[in-house]
């Protein structure tokens, strides 16, 4: 089938890269008292937080409506957290304001999202979060950004490109592929951790169905929910 004709047809759009790189330290998700919203949420705190409006991945697909999330986490042992989300800082925290600080890059993608790429570049050793905050707070606004490149992280190339992929079988069966290379000489460890959830809705005074994952077997993870059609 040509994209000309998925075009034609609103059921192609139903699934795609309607995932935010980015969720916390955002004006939809602050509910302090005084509208600080950067300092309601940041990095460090994000993976406690139960969003309400929209999630974070890397990587990450949805349907239209956002009730149903894949994205992908990894860990290379030795970084102090699993890589679900992509490390920026805040602005407070940026002598520029808020600034991601990883390399991916968007390489393709159809406008019914029947195929999409991208590359991530991820570091073989620890994530250097405490030194780019300390840095980049250091440093006036006429000064240059800190960025993750200037830790020298990438000095003895040691990292991994990870290239995900989607593909569309049908509107509602989505291929996933990835490829990792590892940029490196030595062998390295890397833990790959793809990952469903369901955007929390029934803490939100929405109603109070919540819809389940259970597991069948060790290959396959049944999905059930009210509003979303999923092949299993």
């Amino acid at each position: 089938m040509k994209e000309k004709e998925r075009l034609s047809d609103v059921s192609w759009k139903k699934w795609g890269s309607y995932v935010s790189n980015r969720e916390w330290g955002l004006v939809r998700e602050d509910y302090s008292e005084d509208g600080d919203a950067w300092n309601y949420t940041n990095h460090d705190t994000a993976e406690a937080k139960t969003y309400r409006w929209g999630e974070e991945g890397i990587c990450g697909i949805c349907d239209d409506m956002q009730k149903l999330v894949f994205s992908v986490g990894f860990w290379n042992k030795k970084d102090k957290m699993v890589k679900e989300r992509f490390f920026g800082l805040s602005n407070g925290q940026g002598n520029h304001g808020e600034d991601v600080k990883e390399y991916f890059y968007y390489l393709d993608s159809t406008p019914t999202h029947s195929y999409m790429k991208m590359l991530y570049k991820y570091p073989q050793n620890a994530f250097p979060y405490e030194d780019l905050v300390k840095t980049n707070a250091e440093r006036s606004k006429e000064e240059p950004e800190y960025e993750l490149i200037d830790t020298g992280i990438f000095d003895q190339n040691e990292y991994f490109d990870i290239f995900i992929e989607y593909a569309k079988e049908s509107q509602n069966d989505i291929l996933v592929k990835l490829t990792v290379i590892n940029k490196s000489e030595k062998p390295a460890p890397l833990i790959i951790l793809p990952t469903i959830w369901f955007r929390n809705t029934w803490n939100w005074g929405y109603d109070s169905y919540k819809p389940q994952l259970s597991s069948e077997d060790t290959t396959n993870i049944k999905i059930s929910h009210k509003d979303v059609e999923v092949k299993n």
